[in-house]
């Protein structure tokens, strides 16, 4: 959300991987906007992310339909909601997931394939907090369908480790949404690249576990639980529309920096293409060089 609209998802296919417009800020009608400008700036395959548990959620799985998107993440919900539906238009359905068992009710519910997302990863997370090398191997292990690894991954390194824990991919957020044609606001991208290991911790733990900078708002949160604040406290201190402020407006102590634990270790701004390109060099590397030190 906030950050991944159809210039960065075009941007994205158009270098070689699936980019996915990050609809879970968006109306039906905004929807749509992006996804025929992004027809029309790539000729490759995109899906869209859809949180089922938006209220908006039924909307934008019409507007995918009416559009033919082929691919269609959902997220943040139940994955039997509207699974059937899809897969009955040719949609290819990837859930998020940050469990074992999840991935196993993902797979029962008809999905193509699983995200297993580790809790390293930036925005909401599972309440299991899992990270990302005990989870990523277990749910490999749990389901028969393509999992995509998720959670931590910013380079090719990341990625040869997933795929060697067995994932078949790799789903990237925080390296993508430090890029120049992701629509987060300068301030934001600029304070995830002054952060330094430790300043983006999951707070919110006990209802809605969210991994953000510790900024101003973030602080006041984590001070109120160690003071006892209840679920419904919590709840109102965070209001409405903080991600909103704080990606897309660059409210930097108001608003909810959301990111990744790995984004302390993102150095500049790049193109989307620059970082798909290396991201897959890298990996070539690696490989080469565990292949070359591995042979007697």
């Amino acid at each position: 959300m906030w950050a991944s609209g159809w210039r960065l998802a075009a941007a994205v296919s158009n270098a070689g991987a699936l980019g996915l417009i990050g609809a879970g800020s968006m109306d039906s009608g905004l929807l749509e906007e992006h996804i025929v400008k992004l027809g029309a700036a790539c000729e490759k395959p995109f899906g869209v992310n859809i949180p089922v548990s938006n209220k908006r959620a039924g909307d934008l799985i019409d507007v995918c339909l009416h559009h033919r998107v082929p691919v269609v993440f959902t997220s943040a919900g139940g994955p039997g909601v509207y699974t059937d539906r899809l897969k009955a238009a040719g949609v290819k359905v990837a859930h998020v997931v940050p469990s074992d068992k999840l991935a196993r009710k993902a797979e029962s519910a008809g999905c193509d394939a699983v995200v297993a997302e580790g809790t390293e990863a930036g925005g909401h997370n599972g309440l299991q907090e899992i990270t990302s090398m005990v989870l990523w191997p277990s749910v490999v292990d749990a389901v028969k369908i393509p999992v995509i690894a998720a959670g931590g991954i910013a380079d090719g390194r990341g990625m040869t480790a997933a795929l060697a824990l067995g994932a078949e991919g790799v789903q990237v957020g925080t390296r993508y949404a430090l890029t120049e044609e992701s629509s987060a606001h300068d301030a934001y991208k600029e304070a995830v690249l002054r952060s330094e290991q430790g300043d983006i911790p999951l707070y919110l733990r006990s209802y809605m576990p969210t991994r953000a900078i510790a900024n101003e708002y973030v602080k006041s949160v984590i001070s109120a639980q160690r003071d006892g604040a209840t679920d419904g406290e919590l709840a109102r201190i965070r209001g409405v529309g903080r991600s909103r402020m704080g990606i897309f407006e660059g409210d930097l102590e108001q608003g909810e920096l959301e990111i990744g634990q790995v984004g302390s270790s993102v150095e500049r701004i790049v193109s989307a293409r620059e970082v798909t390109l290396e991201m897959i060099a890298q990996y070539k590397r690696v490989i080469e060089r565990l292949s070359y030190e591995m042979t007697p």
